[in-house]
């Protein structure tokens, strides 16, 4: 069986823009802020995002499958990863734990016994690989 990236002629939504901080901002006070742990010690919290991801005015795209949506957003201290279905996972230094607090919208979600369980019951542990789920 052959997976192949299914695309569209639908246009695609604009992705949420990730506050930005004012010009002001004292960083020492957002540095204790994403230092803080977020629930508890070493805990590890997950989004998904399904719309295109655009950082810096340049759209994320996967560098194994080149997949431009459909990613999971994972967060521990104050590191933000990006994960594609593929499996491919890359640590995203533009999005701070403050931006990655912005997208969550619920502080309620489901908690997995580890990060591997997780992202096999959420699709993101490569056997979704090519496709997209909406």
């Amino acid at each position: 069986m052959t997976l192949v990236l299914r695309t569209t002629n639908r246009a695609t939504e604009p992705a949420t823009a990730l506050p930005v901080l004012p010009a002001g901002t004292d960083p020492l006070p957002q540095l204790q802020y994403e230092m803080q742990p977020a629930d508890g010690p070493g805990a590890i919290r997950c989004v998904g995002h399904p719309h295109e991801l655009a950082l810096g005015g340049m759209p994320v795209t996967c560098s194994a499958c080149r997949a431009r949506r459909d990613w999971l957003l994972i967060n521990h201290s104050r590191n933000v990863w990006v994960r594609c279905r593929c499996g491919n996972q890359w640590l995203e230094p533009e999005i701070s734990r403050a931006d990655f607090d912005a997208l969550i919208a619920s502080p309620y979600g489901t908690t997995y016994p580890s990060v591997e369980a997780g992202l096999v019951a959420l699709g993101f542990d490569g056997v979704f690989a090519g496709i997209y789920l909406e």
